[in-house]
């Protein structure tokens, strides 16, 4: 501001500086520093490696044998906007744990859970894998490159429509299950939601050996270009697995098979009941 004065209405430094308050000794004050080559070091290791912190990058320039103090190398890391806003920890409530039983009979309980893969171009996509826990049938694989909340009901609503509600959904913490919209969905409808532990999949053994198979069997096996191509051999798998692919932990039979036999063994006690 006492430069622009002086050159403005062409008065003396000595006048300005009298006029804005600033000691003479300050105007003539020409800062030696160059920062140019530190920042230059700075911003090529932060290219390079781009999800190192302040930390790491210092240590690197320590091992290259640059000696700048830790303050002055802080003081620009700050100025070029490279410091990294830390992610907070999403807390949970406690998860007790709910012990993973073979269920009796249909529709007493299903399992969901999410898995991702990408295309050839790179696209990520996700899958919504759901599973009645009783006959191991694959209810659904829906698939699309985002799966939000809304997507997930409008999914099992359809399951629902086609052969009824379960008792109970066991599923995992991820934000679409723990998010309050699937909770007041589950509510209404009378549905039980257990959660497992975090970190603690094989408390969803059940979907977690699902999705296993699938992978082994569809996604690792195939390259996919299209997401449409994902779909289509996806669909062509749910029968093969449902109709007739053995499965070992129901006695070698189909989960179609399981299934006709839960019900009709179900409805045979139902009569004996009622003779009664």
């Amino acid at each position: 501001m006492t430069e622009e004065i002086v050159v403005t209405y062409e008065i003396s430094a000595s006048r300005a500086c009298k006029l804005t308050g600033l000691s003479r000794s300050a105007y003539y004050y020409r800062s030696v520093k160059n920062d140019k080559e530190v920042i230059e070091a700075l911003q090529a290791l932060a290219n390079k490696y781009p999800v190192y912190g302040f930390r790491k990058l210092f240590a690197l320039l320590r091992r290259d044998g640059k000696k700048w103090n830790h303050k002055k190398i802080y003081r620009l890391y700050r100025v070029l906007k490279l410091n990294k806003r830390r992610k907070g920890k999403r807390r949970l409530p406690s998860r007790e744990k709910q012990p993973l039983q073979q269920q009796q009979g249909i529709n007493q309980s299903w399992s969901m859970d999410f898995m991702s893969d990408s295309m050839v171009c790179g696209r990520k996509f996700r899958t919504l894998n759901v599973i009645d826990d009783c006959s191991r049938e694959a209810l659904a694989i829906e698939i699309d490159t985002s799966l939000p909340a809304p997507r997930l009901i409008r999914v099992l609503d359809r399951i629902i429509e086609e052969r009824g509600k379960p008792d109970q959904i066991r599923v995992d913490n991820g934000p679409e299950f723990t998010c309050s919209l699937f909770a007041t969905w589950c509510r209404d409808k009378d549905i039980s939601l257990l959660y497992i532990q975090p970190g603690r999949p094989m408390q969803n053994g059940f979907i977690e050996r699902f999705n296993g198979t699938y992978r082994r069997e569809i996604l690792d096996v195939y390259v996919f270009f299209e997401l449409y191509e994902v779909r289509k051999l996806t669909e062509e798998w749910i029968v093969l697995y449902n109709h007739h692919r053995p499965h070992e932990a129901l006695g070698n039979k189909t989960p179609f098979e399981w299934r006709e036999m839960t019900l009709s063994n179900a409805a045979f006690s139902f009569q004996g009941i009622q003779s009664l």
